[in-house]
């Protein structure tokens, strides 16, 4: 069973930086599509960011893109995502997902999910 457990999370001021990081517990690391959500109150989970199993292709939604960073070790099985220049619209919990095959953005194609990690961006 793979697990996922993020960190990295708190809280930061506008204009601020981040990164979140997710180990996980699979020999197969490598195999999976990795992806960042985030859930703010009262609103639904939406994807963030996802990096390739294959060849390490990245995809971002619009939001995010030209601030935030994916990347992979498959050494350390550990995805990452670098959060620069952030606001406060970004506050949410952010949590990591995993998935065989190709990169997609809708939640339901992952199935393995991390708890959680909460970030809060001040004005």
């Amino acid at each position: 069973q793979v697990q996922l457990v993020e960190s990295g999370g708190g809280l930061v001021q506008a204009g601020g930086s981040l990164r979140l990081s997710c180990a996980a517990s699979v020999r197969t690391f490598s195999s999976y599509t990795m992806g960042w959500f985030r859930q703010a109150p009262g609103k639904e989970r939406e994807f963030v960011a996802a990096i390739s199993w294959s060849d390490g292709s990245t995809y971002y939604t619009d939001f995010v893109k030209g601030r935030f960073t994916i990347s992979r070790d498959n050494v350390k099985n550990t995805v990452y995502l670098q959060m620069n220049n952030l606001k406060p619209e970004d506050t949410a919990r952010y949590y990591c997902a995993a998935k065989l095959g190709p990169i997609v953005r809708t939640t339901d194609w992952y199935k393995i999910w991390g708890q959680g990690t909460q970030v809060t961006v001040s004005s």
